[in-house]
């Protein structure tokens, strides 16, 4: 399968990544397993997860998912088969940038993975508290040590990266390979303006979450009363219930019948064709929805196809 380097690392993975976060979630260990398997059976190798995640199922306090994660690499034995990927910052148990939380963060994270390094360890979100000199330097150290690969950002501003940047440029540091915004078909304007020109000019590694935002480019929303079949997921998609998410629809719904697929599977498509995306990230809860996904790699989107999809979502 086509590998896209992460940035300038030497770290190269599958075009499209898998959520973590529904593991302990709505994914119980049984299923993660047998997701993870099919996922990295079928030729991926990109598994994104968090420490806090996740904190916010009843029951949970966090590190579920990089238990389960850690759990699974020890029964299957696939640890070399996966970029391991996960974050740091916003945990109440661990929150923030600061050295002493990276440092002690990134031991519970190798404990719960059982592993000894993190392939791609991230800031979850920026920490102005910190000076970005400090949390470059602490997450080179641990680069140093042999417990992280590569770092990484999410949910940083065109500013702040491009500041980070700079700092690791003069101070001989780490630089952030990779970042990770909220981007998909019907959600553009935020990372277009700013940040895609920025990721562009640097060759940073952009990995999107919400690809599918929250499901509703699945075609599986398309009214008030559809919101209902998820429980998890329908709060978040009721503001995508407008002529302009329709008319998104109404695109991916033709493209995928003239390609013989799904509406999931174009709007991933559409991301994997995007210059400057290295995986689009997309969770699934059974092992049918996740080969569905998986068969956006498989899809070449025409210029017209691309056109198509750009112009609905104007």
């Amino acid at each position: 399968m086509q590998q896209r380097p992460l940035g300038k690392s030497s770290l190269s993975v599958a075009p499209l990544a898998f959520g973590g976060n529904v593991f302990g979630w709505s994914a119980d260990e049984k299923r993660s397993f047998e997701l993870l398997d099919a996922f990295v059976d079928a030729g991926f190798n990109l598994v994104d997860t968090a420490d806090v995640y996740s904190a916010w199922v009843p029951g949970n306090s966090g590190g579920d998912s990089e238990t389960i994660i850690g759990k699974w690499f020890k029964q299957s034995g696939k640890r070399d088969k996966v970029i391991i990927a996960t974050k740091v910052a916003k945990w109440d148990k661990q929150p923030g940038l600061s050295p002493i939380n990276i440092a002690q963060a990134v031991e519970g994270s190798l404990k719960r993975l059982q592993t000894d390094h993190i392939d791609l360890y991230q800031a979850h979100e920026d920490d102005a508290s910190v000076p970005l000199e400090e949390t470059l330097d602490a997450f080179s150290r641990l680069i140093d040590a042999g417990k992280v690969r590569v770092i990484g950002a999410s949910n940083y501003s065109a500013d702040r990266l491009a500041e980070a940047l700079k700092v690791s440029s003069e101070n001989h540091l780490p630089r952030y390979e990779t970042l990770q915004p909220d981007y998909n078909l019907i959600d553009r304007a935020g990372y277009e303006k700013d940040l895609e020109p920025l990721i562009r000019k640097e060759n940073i590694g952009v990995i999107s979450y919400y690809s599918l935002a929250s499901g509703f480019l699945s075609g599986k929303y398309r009214s008030e009363s559809d919101l209902a079949k998820s429980s998890a997921r329908g709060g978040a998609v009721k503001k995508y219930l407008t002529p302009r998410g329709m008319q998104i629809l109404a695109a991916l719904d033709d493209i995928a019948s003239s390609h013989h697929a799904k509406p999931a599977q174009i709007a991933l498509a559409w991301l994997m064709a995007r210059p400057g995306i290295t995986a689009p990230i997309a969770s699934a809860t059974s092992v049918e929805q996740l080969h569905e996904l998986m068969g956006a790699a498989e899809l070449s989107l025409s210029d017209e196809d691309v056109a198509q999809l750009n112009t609905a979502s104007e």
